[in-house]
């Protein structure tokens, strides 16, 4: 049955292939209309007339929660019942969060009555301690995400709070920076990847609310994840049998990015927000993320916006092991290191009774330099841009065998370029990397039933997936396509109240096609060119993990995880050649590489609660056919007719041999003694992966042993923490390796919290607090990066932050980080926001309306001539257009409101004749020198159009008055944009030539605005708003005419800045207030 399955989606994937276009029209018509039925949801539940004041009643699978405890009385342990209990809450519960519930990652309630729906009460199930971090970096929690009592295999988590107290240099990579068994690698901040028990690349999975990243960050250590850490609510690790759910990748594991940009329920009162924003000393750098949800009876909404920025960071001396001659003069930064990024995403969800479907449209740029001796020499930067389309929804009937049905599907289109400086002293594009990918998934949850070894719990599922990578200049492979067809089921059986097992399988088949090359055995020339040919290779890994649990005494856990997980190759590992300018190596692909297979034995035993909390976990792995890039020893130039007599690129080739991992992590804390008002305590970590290849040999670029404590001081307040951690040095290396030397990581954090029920604006939280990082300024170098040689970490620093969350309906516990579960204040866990005065206006409900606007379009461009035969930069420039226009369109949205505070979604469309035009010269001394005396000037012109507009973009505010609202939007926007390129030159005989190229494109991009907004009489308001919207850019690289020896290639950035006044009528709606 599984194989039919496997060829039946194969069938379909195929069928993918060819309709790419297709996928990605139909998936930006879904969102369009989603959006339209959610807010025609939205109007009908809130015209709708009013439901009992009655308590709703709760879902039959959950206890009902217990009255608070009268003053000085401990909490009653709940009474004893056939369910199980709700998992304690984490330390990192926000309170817009959807419930803790089974086996996946998200669930809805069972069918209710219909008043407005409202994110559950976590509840603790029992008395529990808080603890404070014990490391430098994030330290995983141990609250598991299912009902079970506790994961099968060790699950981390990086909750909200831990991120702005992490590290304050790095994209996303490095939140994993210093958790036991885990690092990252990078040569850039930004760049950073997660690396866990010593496994990177391909063997971890990045995803998304259940969908891949969707990046080429596997690739090469300067391409960067397109996730920022400032939209991020939760970050966990999966191992064992429950990451066979989502892919092959269950050794190393799989990271799970929740943003909840797909709400799966609506946030208490109506509306919640965040603000985070910090600034660090160390890059002279700040951040800033705002996160908005809003919802109500059927409908709910979510709406984030981000951006940082950072200069070259200090580093405590010359960063260059062995510089170049002459070496370059030091100024207390590492070169090129500087970098900035921005996004913004919205989404939205239809809640029903038994489920909830949603849609979501983001979009990711970022601008990030990377260091190292060439790369800064180069000036290399990398201009990286991803718009992603995902959606995700649950429905549990009425059944008595099927429990759930769940999907998510996602179609997401990446693109950067590589940037260097050419010799001419002008910028061009090196490389481009552009990587398009569709992904769903299909699963059913059975309803639970006995069996003669007790209660059996299983999901089915199966999950397809198409990649397009594309590639231009430089690159280090040509174009590839990925096809992925699997099969997975995951079955748990309750023995007894304090034993479970588990067991998982997936089945996948995977397609391969690309370019292969052969090269000598040797791995040099002759021939100076290797041979090449198309290939089409497939796979079918096949994957099963079994797991077992128990509960003892003394409220210790004990587990045992055994699996064999098999991992088809990649595109990159199979066809990769040539040069990668930012790694200085020379990759060569192997397409005669098979399946490599894992077999893994786990134990672990944990204790969270009581005054000492603990977690251990010791692995072994034995791998067969391990995948890897090994060193040759060989170096090349940019060809590899130049490889054993070149310089600047040392030769890597893919290859497979038998190796063996084993390691183990041990995170404690203790909470020691009284002091004053709060809790002095201990805490500790230590890791270790030890990673070698049958005789003997190292498998290269494993992280090195750490250990490390601190000492820490908290109450309900206030967090205090001293830790050091001491990496030691790193001797266990390959052949043409470099031995790294160790290091002492010190850090200091202070944080205050506090919370305020009753402000003017409603509940509101604020945490404020300062980090200091690498206080002894050592000397850091990272074993697992390329270049560590000439790359140092960043030196001393300090980050301030603040945190803001508003709408929260109770605080979110003492501050810190946990091992084990926070003990909550008592309360009734519900607010009230405090009602403006009586009127009989307010702003609730949907609205349309019109607008006309100014605005000032710009476009800049980078232009580039260069041969044609060799590739060599001859000129170029940079150019810029600007074009005042004016706009008329029309808008249409919903509002939701909390006391004096608004949310809302917002939609709108305007006709505008933004346009732009520009041109450059090459003159025939430089392009042409071959036709002198002739003057043989090569032309190129450029233009652009945006005829249209439109944009989905979430809104916050805040009465000033009753009758007039201050608000800021941040969304999508999406337009037609027309460009047209001509070239006019001459010929290698000197007869005159035009080439062109026009392009018709559908850009997706990001959206802000500010204003005012006033009531004018009766249910019409009038506004004035500024807009800025950027489309991220365009490539245009005209065809070459015939016997021409000049080739031309742009890239044009289009953005809009812009004023506009507008009225809207209400058509009704009320004021959503907590119950």
């Amino acid at each position: 049955m599984a194989l039919r399955l496997i060829k039946w989606l194969l069938l379909k994937r195929d069928r993918l292939g060819m309709n790419m276009r297709a996928t990605r029209m139909a998936l930006a018509g879904t969102s369009a209309l989603a959006v339209v039925w959610l807010s025609h949801a939205a109007t009908l539940a809130q015209t709708a007339a009013p439901a009992p004041s009655a308590p709703q009643a709760a879902p039959p699978t959950e206890p009902a929660a217990p009255a608070p405890p009268a003053a000085g009385q401990a909490p009653a342990e709940p009474a004893p019942s056939q369910t199980a209990p709700a998992p304690a809450a984490g330390p990192q519960a926000t309170p817009n969060a959807p419930a803790e519930i089974d086996m996946p990652q998200v669930t809805v309630e069972g069918r209710q009555p219909k008043p407005a729906r409202r994110a559950a009460r976590s509840e603790p199930s029992r008395r529990s301690t808080t603890v404070a971090a014990p490391l430098p970096g994030p330290t995983p929690p141990l609250a598991p995400t299912s009902r079970f009592n506790q994961p099968f295999a060790p699950l981390s988590t990086i909750g909200s709070n831990q991120i702005q107290t992490g590290s304050s240099n790095g994209g996303f990579g490095s939140l994993f920076t210093n958790m036991p068994g885990a690092t990252s690698a990078g040569l850039a901040t930004e760049s950073s990847r997660p690396i866990l028990r010593g496994l990177s690349d391909a063997k971890v999975r990045i995803q998304e609310n259940g969908v891949g990243a969707v990046d080429v960050s596997d690739i090469a250590q300067d391409h960067a994840v397109p996730i920022d850490p400032l939209a991020i609510q939760k970050v966990d690790v999966i191992r064992g049998p429950g990451a066979l759910r989502f892919g092959s990748q269950a050794v190393g594991g799989v990271v799970d990015v929740n943003n909840n940009r797909i709400p799966t329920a609506a946030p208490l009162g109506g509306m919640a927000a965040e603000l985070r924003s910090g600034v660090t000393s160390v890059n002279k750098g700040w951040e800033s993320g705002l996160l908005l949800d809003a919802g109500g009876r059927n409908a709910a909404v979510h709406a984030d916006i981000y951006g940082r920025s950072s200069s070259d960071y200090s580093v405590p001396s010359y960063p260059y092991l062995v510089p170049p001659i002459p070496a370059p003069a030091f100024n207390g930064k590492q070169p090129n290191s500087a970098s900035q990024n921005a996004g913004a995403a919205i989404g939205g969800s239809w809640l029903f009774d038994g489920g909830y479907a949603g849609i979501a449209v983001s979009r990711f740029t970022s601008d990030y330099y990377v260091p190292g001796i060439a790369t800064a020499d180069a000036r290399q930067h990398n201009d990286l841009e991803q718009t992603k389309i995902s959606s995700k929804g649950e429905y549990r009937p009425d059944a008595s065998v099927l429990a759930a049905i769940r999907y998510w599907t996602g179609y997401s289109e990446y693109r950067h370029d590589e940037t260097v400086l050419a010799t001419t002293g002008f910028q061009e594009i090196a490389a481009t990397f552009k990587n398009r990918q569709t992904e769903g998934k299909l699963e059913f949850e059975l309803a639970p039933f006995a069996t003669p070894i007790g209660a059996l719990t299983s999901i089915f599922g199966a999950q397809g997936a198409y990649q397009q990578l594309d590639t231009e200049g430089q690159a280090i492979l040509l174009p590839a396509q990925t096809g992925t067809a699997a099969a997975y089921f995951l079955n748990e059986v309750r023995h007894t109240d304090t034993l479970r097992t588990q067991l998982a399988g997936r089945i996948e088949g995977v397609n391969v096609a690309g370019t292969a090359f052969t090269f000598p055995p040797n791995f040099l020339p002759p021939p100076d060119e290797p041979g090449r040919a198309t290939a089409k290779l497939d796979f079918m890994p096949k994957s099963v993990s079994f797991g077992i649990i128990k509960d003892l005494p003394s409220s210790l856990v004990a587990s045992l995880t055994l699996q064999r997980i098999e991992r088809a190759p990649r595109a990159l590992e199979l066809f990769a050649q040539g040069p990668d300018g930012s790694e200085k190596t020379f990759k060569i692909g192997n397409p005669n590489l098979g399946i490599e297979t894992a077999q893994t034995a786990e134990i672990g035993l944990k204790r969270t609660d009581g005054d000492f909390r603990f977690a251990a976990n010791a692995y072994y792995t034995s791998y067969d056919k391990f995948i890897f890039s090994r060193a040759t020893g060989i170096f090349c130039q940019e060809t590899f007719a130049s490889c054993g007599a070149g310089t600047d690129y040392i030769q890597v080739n893919y290859d497979q041999r038998d190796a063996t991992f084993r390691g183990g992590e041990l995170a404690w804390q203790w909470d020691a003694a009284q002091l004053g008002n709060g809790t002095l305590g201990l805490d500790g970590q230590y890791d270790v992966v030890r990673a070698t290849f049958t005789d003997g040999s190292n498998v290269p670029r494993i992280p090195p042993m750490r250990l490390g404590g601190g000492v820490y001081w908290r109450n309900d307040n206030w967090f205090a923490r001293v830790g050091v951690l001491h990496a030691f040095a790193q001797n266990d290396i390959p052949q043409f390796d470099t031995p790294t030397a160790g290091y002492d990581l010190v850090k200091v954090q202070l944080e205050h919290r506090k919370f305020w029920r009753d402000s003017p604006w409603g509940a509101v939280e604020v945490a404020t607090g300062v980090v200091g990082d690498n206080l002894l300024n050592a000397n850091i170098r990272n074993s697992v990066q390329f270049h560590k040689d000439e790359i140092l970490q960043p030196g001393r620093g300090l980050k301030l932050f603040l945190n803001v969350k508003y709408g929260v309906d109770r605080p979110s516990g003492p501050p810190g980080t946990w091992i084990g579960t926070a003990r909550r204040p008592a309360g009734n866990g519900y607010y009230k926001s405090p009602a403006l005065e009586a009127v009989a206006w307010n702003w609730a409900g949907i609205y349309a309306g019109g607008n006309v606007g100014y605005l000032r379009g710009e476009g800049v461009t980078n232009a580039a001539f260069s041969d044609v035969a060799t590739g060599t930069s001859l000129a170029g420039a940079r150019l810029s257009s600007t074009h005042d226009t004016a706009s008329i369109g029309g808008q249409a949205g919903y509002n939701w409101t909390s006391g004096r505070m608004l949310a809302g979604i917002e939609g709108d469309f305007e006709y505008r004749n933004q346009r732009g035009s520009s041109a450059t010269v090459c003159s025939g001394n430089i392009c042409n020198p071959a036709l002198a005396p002739l003057d043989a000037t090569v032309t190129a012109s450029l233009d652009y159009r945006l005829g249209w507009a439109a944009s989905v973009r979430g809104r916050v505010g805040t009465l000033v008055t009753p009758d007039l609202l201050a608000y800021a939007t941040a969304g999508v926007p999406f337009g037609k944009i027309t460009t047209s390129t001509a070239v006019a030159g001459f010929d290698n005989a000197g007869v005159a030539t035009t080439a062109s190229l026009d392009r018709h494109l559908y850009r997706f991009g990001w959206a802000v605005s500010a204003g005012f907004e006033t009531r004018l009489t009766g249910n019409w308001t009038a506004k004035l708003e500024y807009l800025h919207m950027d489309f991220g850019s365009m490539r245009s690289t005209p065809p070459v005419a015939v016997n021409t020896a000049v080739a031309f290639d742009a890239n044009t950035r289009v953005t809009s800045d812009g004023v506009r006044i507008g009225m809207n009528y209400r058509f009704g709606g009320g004021a959503i207030i907590a119950d």
